[in-house]
């Protein structure tokens, strides 16, 4: 049997090291990029509870020093683009999704995926909502950029509707410069390379730092 590649203690290590370049001097590092601060933090999907509880700790001490620290909910973000199709919509797909499931579960999820996704991908879906919420956050923190984070969590809500890569690449350059992390629930294959929720195929789509 070969060793991991991320050993089981990485992620105590990816946060340091994220704590660590925040705090640079000269301000946040997370990028060699200047125009580009983004970072990806993956992490087992079943690690989730400890991400929350190392990332909980990392907000406060950031926000103890004078940050201001946003924190995005992918999962809310869904929630409120499939409620807004209203209720009649939701009951009716609740409906044949359990009829298709009781057939075949696979074209249950198939069925979902082709409702769902409309309503979530492209610049127009969530994306546009990050978006909204990054540039709200930013006008109550002028000129803070260097001390402002924005931590993308709870992606693995969007599985199997939509990559997190398609999520970076709506984002980008609306951002206002801001640190942006996206904690990321999946597996590293190699130094580039990431299987979302370790399910999907390696996506080599990603620009931004991984950490550790």
């Amino acid at each position: 049997m070969t060793e991991p590649l991320f050993p089981h203690g990485s992620l105590d290590e990816a946060v340091a090291a994220l704590r660590k370049d925040l705090l640079a001097d000269g301000g946040p590092q997370i990028s060699t990029m200047r125009n580009y601060r983004f970072a990806i933090l993956p992490y087992r999907p079943q690690d989730e509870f400890k991400l929350r509880q190392l990332i909980r700790r990392l907000t406060d001490e950031l926000r103890s020093e004078g940050w201001g620290v946003l924190p995005i909910s992918l999962q809310t973000l869904l929630l409120d683009r499939i409620r807004a199709t209203g209720q009649e919509n939701i009951d009716a797909l609740i409906a044949r999704e359990r009829r298709l499931f009781e057939k075949d579960p696979e074209r249950a999820l198939a069925h979902l995926r082709d409702k769902i996704a409309p309503h979530i991908e492209g610049p127009a879906g969530i994306a546009a909502d990050v978006g909204r919420l990054i540039n709200a956050f930013a006008d109550e923190n002028p000129d803070r950029a260097d001390r402002t984070l924005v931590l993308i969590g709870r992606a693995g809500s969007l599985y199997p509707f939509f990559r997190s890569s398609a999520l970076l690449k709506h984002i980008d350059g609306k951002t206002r410069n801001i640190p942006v992390v996206l904690l990321y629930p999946g597996e590293r294959k190699d130094t580039t390379a990431l299987s979302f929720m370790g399910e999907l195929d390696s996506d080599r789509d990603y620009r931004p730092r991984i950490y550790p």
